[in-house]
């Protein structure tokens, strides 16, 4: 039995848990609101508020229906733009008719839960976040220079003084200042109790059952390949096994659990420290819906040979932790390849956690990515870099790419070439060389042979460029 809050109706039902929500709303509850777009994850047009209590509270997140599986809302609330409905418009809404911010309806629902769900968690309203939070969501009919009107609108009726510099625990309550400023309708306010109420009654099954499971982890690329097997299939949701997701920190090593998802990696204070530019380089993956369900686990698991997150992990040394239910044993990332789409995996194994060494202070750390759209784009080639560079030579190097093999790939032969050189533009050009003769890609939607052959050799240059401008000169390399 799959027990939740839809808007302000509770809910109980033994429809298959495999079932995209998306679909339950649609066709068994008629919320014609929430609309059927892509069914990938790009449009926003499905897009619904997915509440979870923790703490004593609940945290809302904006999350694409048509990758979620109805068993993944067990014990939560959804809401739908129904659910933020009053009999008159709220002041978001508002805000999108004063500034003509909609002009066909389809994709409007979506853009005003994302700004609903961004007024929510933000620990200080600022305008380019505000303009961020709608990076999942497309609209093909009005433009978005009234759309920005209007979240320019929004956001200096909120002003900066509202709010704490403590988001996670606001003061004045966010809930109720949204209530009170009519973002949300009053109802919200008992949400928090009515879902401590269904979290006390839910059972989870930690069990792994024997007949041939499907681990779900965030979906999102499993639905959007095969949502109609999933709605059938023997499910188990690692969401429920709260222990593998958390980042931690144990002496010189960095953990992270498996169900992390990418979102929870790009805010962490720990990840953040280590890697300054950790905002940018997640800019590039994917909108903020995915990041919000997309995983670790997951994207190493769908060996993606393009996956953006674990091209960057390679490039730590990663190492991943299996279990099969008796025993755990480890290796490292890029011994889990073994071809296109082929792990070094048993059936019942779950990827538990990732660890790599903590950069020291001589460690330079960069990521790249190039696809025909700079943001939300499947990428043609990446790559990232760690390297230790003291005393004027390389001391350890691990260089990964994406795109230019069957599996992301870590280039060995230009780390064996790279130990122990001093940096030059000359040194940086025969290591370009010799990452050509360890690729082999292939010409696709995303490019040709060569013309990725060309993109490795210049995101090398790049890394290079940007972390060592002193040692490499740009005209050299031309």
């Amino acid at each position: 039995m799959i027990n939740f809050i839809l808007n302000t109706e509770s809910i109980s039902t033994e429809l298959p848990p495999g079932m995209p929500l998306l679909d339950f709303v649609r066709d068994n509850k008629k919320l014609k609101g929430t609309k059927e777009g892509c069914r990938e994850g790009d449009c926003g047009a499905c897009l619904i508020l997915l509440g979870e209590y923790k703490r004593n509270k609940v945290f809302y997140k904006s999350v694409n229906s048509c990758l979620l599986p109805l068993g993944e809302v067990n014990g939560k609330q959804v809401v739908t733009i129904e659910g933020v409905n009053s009999n008159k418009l709220n002041l978001i809404q508002q805000a999108f008719v004063d500034e003509g911010a909609s002009q066909c309806g389809f994709c409007t629902p979506g853009f005003i839960l994302s700004l609903t769900a961004y007024f929510l968690n933000a620990i200080e309203i600022k305008e380019n976040e505000a303009i961020s939070s709608i990076d999942g969501n497309i609209c093909r009919c009005t433009g978005y220079t009234s759309i920005i009107r209007a979240i320019q609108k929004l956001c200096k009726d909120f002003g900066l003084h509202i709010y704490s510099k403590n988001g996670l625990d606001p003061k004045p309550n966010r809930l109720k200042l949204l209530v009170d400023k009519k973002v949300l309708p009053e109802y919200f306010l008992d949400i928090p109790d009515r879902l401590h109420k269904i979290s006390l009654n839910k059972k989870v099954d930690s069990k792994i059952p024997k007949k041939s499971p499907v681990f779900i982890a965030g979906g999102t690329d499993l639905y959007i390949q095969k949502p109609d097997e999933l709605s059938t299939e023997n499910l188990v949701f690692l969401s429920q096994k709260k222990k593998l997701k958390k980042i931690w920190r144990d002496k010189d090593r960095i953990f992270i659990g498996s169900m992390t998802t990418v979102e929870d990696i790009k805010s962490s204070s720990i990840i953040q420290k280590l890697f300054p530019e950790t905002e940018k380089y997640f800019k590039l993956i994917s909108s903020t819906p995915i990041r919000y369900r997309a995983t670790v686990g997951g994207n190493i698991v769908n060996a993606s040979p393009i996956g953006d997150l674990t091209i960057f992990l390679l490039a730590l040394n990663t190492m991943v932790v299996l279990n099969d239910g008796k025993k755990q044993r480890e290796l490292l990332l890029r011994d889990f390849y073994k071809g296109y789409k082929q792990l070094n995996k048993k059936r019942n194994d779950i990827l538990e956690y990732i660890w790599f060494k903590k950069p020291n202070k001589n460690s330079f750390f960069n990521f790249e990515k190039v696809s025909r759209r700079k943001y939300l784009d499947i990428a043609s080639v990446n790559s990232a870099i760690l390297i230790q560079y003291d005393k004027g030579a390389v001391i350890n190097i691990h260089l990964s790419a994406g795109g230019i093999a069957p599996i992301p790939l870590y280039l060995s032969k230009v780390r064996s070439y790279l130990l122990g050189k001093e940096i030059n533009s000359e040194i940086v050009k025969e290591a370009s060389r010799i990452a050509q003769s360890e690729i082999s890609p292939i010409s696709d939607v995303r490019g040709s042979n060569d013309y990725k052959r060309l993109l490795l050799r210049q995101l090398i240059y790049c890394h290079f460029v940007t972390l060592f401008p002193k040692e490499v000169n740009v005209d050299e390399l031309l």
